[in-house]
């Protein structure tokens, strides 16, 4: 007999947020709650392939989008607020269809302003208690730690104290006893497989900057005689392929697949989005970043790793081949071992 339902809602924004899900989802289960499973586009997409016997519902779609300049990026998700805050709101009224119709006893919502109910448990995730929005940072930060108030707890998938991964996005200055940190999610674990791969590349985020650097990395890539395993990030029927044989073109893997994949390469380049980070850290890769053009935190993230000689990045329109020889100065990640138990996380919907 479970303990009762828990919607869990993922922001639909790349598949990072639905990604670092998968182990809070695993753990629900494994404490014997009964997850039910909410997000859109290609976010839902992904948690309906990772648990195909799990309720999946609709909830509205934020729509984010990025400009095709990345300078243009900050003024167009300012122009879309309106759009946003209109979205927020329907997400809040479908949550009060979904815990009516569900029976719902608490919720975790990762970024999703809108998904929470005053008469339920409700827990905010993220690992930006700091937005990075350039000139507009201070604004930024403030409306964000105004929503995350609205919840009773709010869970930082880092950790805590000065070695860890988010720096300034995931760490404030003060303390605040409704702030947990509970270390890095990641649905990978670290195995020992050989290394088939020289390289694995793994695209993310939105459009266009995803097919952009697809494009890029393609073109850099086409004489390659390393062996590269090159993962688009997208949901479609339609497969693309590589003249080149050396280059294993997949639009997408998942569960133990991905998993083998990430344990059987030598160096991972890829997008610096946070849950990419996290599964990097869990596995101790070694890795290339390549920010997407216009997004602070990314840019923020990957500056960060560079200086902690840990990863080397490069802009978008900078990546050539001769980077990837920075490669041998920087250590690669190394996971720090942090205990946190789901069992005591979860306590706060048993509690009446």
């Amino acid at each position: 007999m479970h303990k009762g339902r828990i919607l869990v809602a993922a922001l639909n924004w790349g598949l990072g947020h639905a990604a670092r899900c998968i182990p809070v989802i695993k753990a629900l289960l494994k404490n014997d709650f009964e997850p039910i499973l909410a997000s859109d586009g290609d976010a839902l997409k992904l948690l309906q392939k990772e648990f195909p016997h799990i309720i999946c519902v609709s909830l509205p779609s934020y729509n984010i989008e990025y400009s095709k300049t990345p300078e243009n990026l900050k003024w167009k998700l300012l122009f879309d607020s309106p759009r946003i805050l209109k979205t927020i709101k329907a997400e809040k009224k479908a949550t009060k269809i979904i815990v009516k119709e569900y029976g719902i006893i608490g919720i975790i919502s990762d970024n999703r302003w809108g998904v929470r109910r005053k008469k339920l448990k409700s827990i905010f995730i993220t690992h930006q208690l700091n937005v990075l929005s350039g000139s507009t940072t201070y604004f930024s930060s403030k409306i964000q730690q105004k929503y995350i108030e609205k919840f009773d707890e709010c869970w930082v998938p880092d950790y805590p104290g000065p070695k860890n991964l988010s720096g300034i996005l995931g760490h404030l200055k003060t303390e605040n006893s409704a702030i947990k940190y509970i270390g890095p999610l990641s649905r990978i674990e670290k195995r020992t497989w050989p290394k088939i791969y020289d390289y694995l590349i793994i695209l993310s985020g939105p459009e266009p900057q995803r097919s952009f650097l697809e494009q890029r990395l393609l073109k850099v890539f086409e004489k390659t005689e390393n062996k590269i395993l090159f993962i688009r990030g997208v949901f479609s029927t339609e497969e693309i392929s590589s003249k080149n044989a050396n280059i294993n073109i997949r639009n997408n893997l998942y569960g133990a697949v991905l998993q083998q994949a990430l344990n059987s390469c030598n160096v991972v380049i890829a997008r610096s989005g946070y849950t990419t980070i996290m599964d990097l850290n869990k596995i101790e890769a070694k890795a290339f970043f390549i920010p997407t053009p216009g997004q602070f935190e990314q840019e923020y993230l990957a500056e960060r790793l560079q200086k902690l000689v840990i990863a080397p990045f490069c802009t978008q329109d900078d990546f050539s081949l001769e980077k990837l020889n920075d490669l041998e100065e920087f250590s690669g990640f190394r996971s720090i071992h942090f205990d946190h138990s789901f069992r005591d996380l979860f306590a706060l919907f048993e509690r009446k």
